[in-house]
């Protein structure tokens, strides 16, 4: 048995800020990806792999009994092959920031999910909107708290444009120009970070009055003015408002910056051959980067390993 593939993705904006209705823009990264299977003689990953599995079941079964009106599984589907040592096989790395949990949320809706929206019917704004909450709700099992965003990714594989909570779409993005030299890239920091204590720090934060306004003012202002320059292919004004969306994330996000990338984003800043920005919660796990010149990033950034995601 095995199931389609489902890939990671990349929230390019709207980090923290989609909490708080800023806008928000997130695409899917065909780089890695995973798939449900079962193996004769499995692996010590994929055993690790269907332990986990058979605790989520467990959240599904609650799931499906609180809110049947929103969403049942084939119960004693996933628990038969879960029993016959069904895994999530996967090459997307968790605590990355590039939805592992998520491909497994929309590869698990995708098989067992009775009634489930199929991504080939005409998929309206209701519809999507159920979706993100029925995943929201199964991945919550992995965060604690979850937007169903990097599901929703993951299981459309589509760009998808956040204009607010209760306003999603599906879109396109201009399409990659492969000779170009500007480009999106992930940098790896080394190490993995944990969503949920990033998100507890955050919340945290927004306690302060001063962090609500820099959050309302700044940071919401710039990630806003980011979607809309890359969707509509505004390359000047994307970058001149990636420089200060960079600025307020450095100014007022550190803790969420591996403190060994301190220095390489402030030099991004002063030197214009980059901008870095955080990649999902931060903590570690990826840094996304932004470049007009993508040979000048490389050559700022030789000591690290840098992935092109995207070139314009």
């Amino acid at each position: 048995m095995k199931g389609p593939l489902f890939y990671s993705k990349i929230l390019l904006f709207g980090e923290y800020g989609i909490i708080k209705d800023s806008k928000g823009l997130s695409i899917p990264y065909n780089f890695f990806k995973g798939a449900l299977k079962t193996d004769e003689n499995p692996s010590r990953e994929a055993i690790e792999s269907n332990g986990h599995l058979k605790r989520f079941v467990f959240h599904l079964q609650s799931l499906s009994e609180k809110n049947p009106e929103l969403v049942s599984f084939d119960l004693e589907a996933l628990h038969a092959d879960v029993n016959a040592g069904m895994y999530f096989d996967s090459s997307i790395p968790q605590g990355y920031g590039v939805g592992s949990s998520g491909a497994l949320v929309a590869a698990i809706y995708d098989q067992y999910a009775k009634d489930k929206i199929t991504i080939l019917e005409n998929l309206t704004r209701e519809k999507l909107l159920k979706l993100k909450l029925i995943f929201g709700k199964m991945e919550s099992f992995f965060h604690g708290k979850s937007s169903g965003l990097d599901p929703l990714n993951s299981y459309l594989s589509l760009p998808i444009l956040i204009n607010s909570q209760d306003n999603i779409e599906s879109t396109s993005i201009p399409s990659q120009n492969a000779a170009g030299k500007g480009a999106v890239f992930l940098l790896d920091s080394g190490s993995t970070g944990e969503t949920a204590p990033m998100v507890q720090i955050f919340m945290e934060k927004m306690k302060q009055e001063g962090f609500r306004s820099m959050l309302k003012n700044q940071f919401i202002k710039h990630t806003d003015a980011c979607v809309e320059d890359f969707v509509n292919g505004n390359v000047k004004s994307l970058f001149g408002n990636l420089k200060q969306l960079s600025h307020v994330v450095l100014d007022n996000f550190k803790p969420m910056i591996p403190a060994k990338f301190h220095d390489l984003w402030k030099q991004g800043i002063e030197t214009n051959d980059y901008y870095l920005k955080l990649c999902g919660s931060g903590g570690g796990g990826y840094i996304l980067g932004f470049t007009q010149d993508i040979d000048k990033a490389k050559t700022a950034l030789k000591d690290y390993q840098l992935e092109v995601v995207y070139n314009f």
